[in-house]
């Protein structure tokens, strides 16, 4: 007859807290588990030198956690997984529990292996490991569940702001955990905010509050609120996009003359350029402290003076507004004198049409290459408060016509005394060749009494002692 070993109280008494952690099994396991139990409990040996251990796991909500209770030095001891309500999960490689969600991913001497999916919030807790030795060893896992925010929301206290105004940004991440970080961004420029944590059923919402004052530069520009969690990969983040209203912006600019400098009888065009939002609709010329001239033509933001004078002096506005404000440019107007110009020389000689010609010719030339006078963009009331380097520069404009012109006339006057020289040799040389031909005709008296040459050189005075030389002579 064979005889039964019972075990010692300690394996006895694992072996009924095994039990009574069965109960919740399914009737038709139970009573295998039972005798599973009673067969195991009676064949532990003394577990000295063994070791459970087993590894915390954290996992976000909605994915798999593992969970892992091995045994060092096994010796074929019972291994046993239970809940956080101490209800037994696996025992061995039976699964007791009803919870399907439940694996067993391995199962050997040495380990008990089992993943659980689709993990939720109420899973979270403390899971025990044990093993049936004497004395019996335990271990504990704690799985740590992170849910990542539901809802990211953004809301500007006002959809249109106005330039300088203050508004408040809120950004609410709603049921995370643990609490989310909120931070604040305008355009690439991190700001600062006020975050405020309220809890709920171990869940935490997270409400983060930015005041911000905005200027005309952050129309258009992304406010973004974006949130930092362990359940978060990469960049969670929501974003608004400022409106902001601000008054015109309003720039005058001189479209004629194209130098610049203005000077009497020339004419003067002005464009003025307003930007707003919303655009301003009513752009208006006048001149400050005076009436605007009778020969000013007004054509929407244009200003066209014709044939300037010095009353036209004095400082012209260019206003222009929309629902947010009003907002103007000055233009400063200074007439210059016209550019002088030198009489050209009289003459009294036989070249003077010549000569007029020719200074008629270099004065329009050196009236055409003069550059075009150029206005200032802001000028004084009157002369004296120009600008000395303003003065200066016209100055040496005016200095450098007068030098062109005096160039001018100079290289006239130097052609006028070339060409009356060439005339004085040509009379000169005509003058020398009748007076030689003069000459040799009336060499010798009588000459127009010959009948042929010999016969007047016979007769010229002196005799007959030099006809032979005067004959070769004339011949």
């Amino acid at each position: 007859m064979a005889s039964a070993v019972l075990p010692s109280g300690s394996q006895f008494a694992a072996a009924v807290a095994a039990v009574a952690a069965a109960a919740a099994a399914p009737p038709g396991l139970r009573l295998r588990l039972l005798l599973l139990l009673l067969s195991a409990a009676a064949l532990i040996p003394t577990g000295d030198g063994q070791n459970l251990f087993t590894k915390d796991v954290t996992v976000i909500e909605g994915e798999v956690a593992t969970i892992s209770c091995q045994v060092n030095k096994s010796d074929d001891s019972v291994i046993q997984l239970l809940n956080p309500n101490r209800q037994t999960i696996y025992f061995r490689d039976f699964r007791p529990l009803k919870d399907s969600r439940f694996q067993l991913l391995n199962f050997s001497s040495s380990e008990l292996k089992v993943s659980l999916t689709n993990v939720s919030i109420s899973d979270e807790g403390r899971y025990f490991c044990q093993l049936y030795t004497d004395p019996p060893q335990e271990s504990y896992t704690t799985i740590t569940v992170l849910v990542p925010p539901r809802n990211l929301m953004i809301d500007i206290q006002k959809d249109t702001a106005v330039e300088g105004e203050e508004i408040e940004v809120n950004c609410t991440a709603m049921a995370s955990k643990p609490a989310t970080t909120i931070r604040w961004f305008k355009g690439n420029k991190e700001l600062k905010g006020k975050s405020e944590v309220e809890e709920w059923s171990d869940m935490y919402t997270v409400t983060s509050q930015l005041m911000l004052k905005v200027h005309k530069e952050d129309d258009g520009v992304p406010v973004i609120c974006q949130v930092e969690h362990p359940a978060v990969t990469g960049n969670l983040q929501t974003q608004r996009y400022l409106e902001v209203q601000y008054k015109p912006q309003v720039h005058i600019q001189m479209t004629y003359p194209l130098q610049g400098l203005t000077r009497e009888g020339d004419a003067l065009e002005l464009t003025c350029e307003a930007i707003g939002k919303p655009q301003p609709v009513m752009v208006t010329w006048v001149r400050v402290d005076d009436e605007m001239p009778q020969h000013a033509v007004l054509s929407g933001p244009n200003l066209f003076i014709n044939n300037l004078n010095k009353t036209d002096n004095g400082t012209y506005r260019c206003e222009a507004s929309n629902i947010v404000g009003k907002a103007h440019s000055d233009y400063m107007l200074y007439v210059y004198d016209p550019p002088t110009t030198i009489p050209p020389p009289t003459t009294t000689t036989t070249t003077t049409t010549t000569t007029t010609t020719i200074l008629t010719i270099i004065t329009d030339t050196a009236a055409t290459t003069e550059p075009a006078v150029h206005g200032l963009t802001q000028l004084p009331n009157s002369a004296e408060e120009l600008d000395s380097e303003d003065l200066s520069d016209s100055r040496a404009g005016e200095e450098g016509a007068i030098r062109a012109v005096d160039h001018a006339v100079i290289g006239g006057v130097v052609a006028v005394v070339v060409f009356a020289m060439l005339c004085l040799l040509i009379i000169l040389g005509r003058y020398f060749a009748r007076h030689k031909g003069t000459y040799f005709t009336h060499e010798a008296k009588g000459a127009d009494d010959a009948a042929d040459a010999d016969t007047a050189i016979i007769n010229a005075e002196g005799g007959q002692n030099n006809s032979e030389e005067k004959k070769e002579y004339f011949i």
